[in-house]
């Protein structure tokens, strides 16, 4: 008796809830409320869908709205595709709905993406639609949709088995990652490539760069005030340029390696040779990648006017072989964690035949950003700072003899760290490590650009 009591209770209280919801107005002074007013999406590449964007819908009026219709002004041309609480604007139908309620004092969800045709244009090309809410009364109320549509090059599992030349001024995706074979020469100039989360390039012959950015291929926010673009670990799981065993000759020049997922540029261990440089870089930039920006294992390898950057394993590591530094920057002010690397490490698993910085600048967060790790004291342990600012306690033992006219940084100094430069932005992710003029540094390191 009791169990029917209150089920009969929980139904009459139903019918009474549900009589009260059936209640619909078509007066024209009731009106829809938006969480937005405009759905304004991320560049997207042209063919390629974007991210699932939404927005509520409310009724803070006494009674249910009925919507005769929800629909793209444009119908199927745009390539706008929206669900509305669960129904989705059939783009075969005109790209309409209709028969949707919103209760009083209730709400529903709009889910929307974008995906578009080639626009035939080198630059992104804007795109934008209405999508128009007709209330049962006959007043219509509008969200403005609107995104940027870029056409590009895609470009899958690449193998570069012969001299191939990669130009291009549209963008260049790589999905599956890019492979130089053996005796190969790639030259890529000119040229932005943005990786699909995946492998980067993996050289077993010869790399060319020129004027050549290596980026992530997510244009969208993680937040409004940062985009993927300034998050770690966004392409080359293990590295985002290989340099392998049979490779030599390398060259970049003004290349920019930004947000790789474990190695910026690593140089695998090859029989050394110290009349054949096997990678020269050149006014580059490696910055806010997730494991060492640069990596030198028993290779010889120059770094001239480069910027290594926020790195979470460390900007720069060596391990036996002969690496020159002149005129660089590296700047371990990595934002996403607390372990990090050292700005600059240097060891002789394999002979050290000799690590030269000249006119560089080493400094970062830690009080110590320099470590010098004589592992194997049987193998050849050689290198000298010249000209240098390095973070790290004053050597005063034997060992001085390596360091000559070296700016010797504590965190006790009036200009430290961030301070030698003209911008660490550590909200917003935004770096200009050019020197500031009050840091005593002038005319040492990297004399680059802003990172955005």
């Amino acid at each position: 008796m009791i169990r029917r009591t209150f089920f009969f209770l929980a139904s009459l209280l139903a019918l009474v809830a549900c009589s009260d919801d059936d209640t619909f107005t078509t007066s024209t002074s009731a009106r829809l409320t938006f969480s937005t007013d405009s759905v304004k999406m991320d560049t997207i590449f042209s063919t390629i869908g974007s991210r699932t964007y939404d927005f509520w819908v409310y009724n803070q009026s006494n009674d249910g709205i009925r919507l005769q219709s929800v629909r793209l002004k444009q119908g199927n041309q745009t390539g706008f595709r929206v669900n509305v609480d669960g129904t989705y604007l059939d783009n075969t139908l005109g790209s309409v709905a209709g028969d949707l309620e919103v209760r009083k004092d209730d709400s529903i969800r709009v889910f929307v993406e974008l995906t578009t045709p080639e626009n035939g244009q080198p630059e992104p090309k804007l795109i934008q639609d209405l999508l128009v809410f007709r209330l049962e009364s006959g007043v219509e109320q509008s969200i403005v949709l609107q995104g940027y549509s870029w056409d590009a090059v895609f470009m899958r599992d690449v193998v570069v088995s012969r001299d191939s030349v990669i130009e291009s001024d549209k963008p260049v995706v790589i999905y599956g990652g890019l492979k130089v074979e053996q005796g190969a020469t790639l030259t890529i100039r000119h040229t932005t490539l943005y990786f699909h989360d995946g492998p980067g390039i993996e050289v077993f012959g010869r790399l060319l760069t020129d004027s050549v950015i290596l980026r992530g291929d997510r244009l969208d926010h993680m937040f409004d005030y940062l985009p993927y673009d300034r998050v770690s670990g966004q392409w080359g799981k293990d590295y985002g340029i290989a340099f392998r065993e049979t490779s030599t000759g390398n060259v970049l020049r003004s290349t920019e390696i930004r947000n790789a997922g474990a190695y910026g540029v690593v140089c695998d261990s090859a029989a050394y040779d110290a009349g054949m440089l096997r990678l020269d870089m050149q006014q580059c930039v490696v910055h806010n990648c997730t494991g060492v920006g640069f990596a030198s294992i028993n290779s010889h390898v120059r770094l001239t006017d480069c910027l290594i950057s926020n790195t979470l394993g460390g900007c720069v590591a060596v391990n036996g072989g002969q690496v020159d530094i002149k005129r660089c920057t590296l700047a371990q002010f990595y934002p996403f964690s607390a372990m990090r690397g050292a700005s600059l490490t240097f060891l002789n698993e394999s002979p050290l035949y000799g690590l030269t910085c000249d006119s560089v600048i080493v400094t970062g967060y830690d009080a110590d950003e320099v470590m010098g790790i004589q592992s194997d004291t049987t193998q050849v342990f050689e290198y000298q700072f010249l000209n240098t600012l390095l973070r790290t306690p004053r050597v005063e033992t034997a060992d001085s003899v390596h360091f000559s006219k070296v700016i010797w940084e504590t965190p006790k100094d009036s200009v430290q760290g961030k301070q030698h430069f003209r911008l660490v932005d550590e909200t917003n992710l935004i770096y200009d490590f050019r020197l500031d003029s009050i840091s005593p540094a002038q005319g040492l390191g990297w004399q680059g650009r802003e990172i955005r």
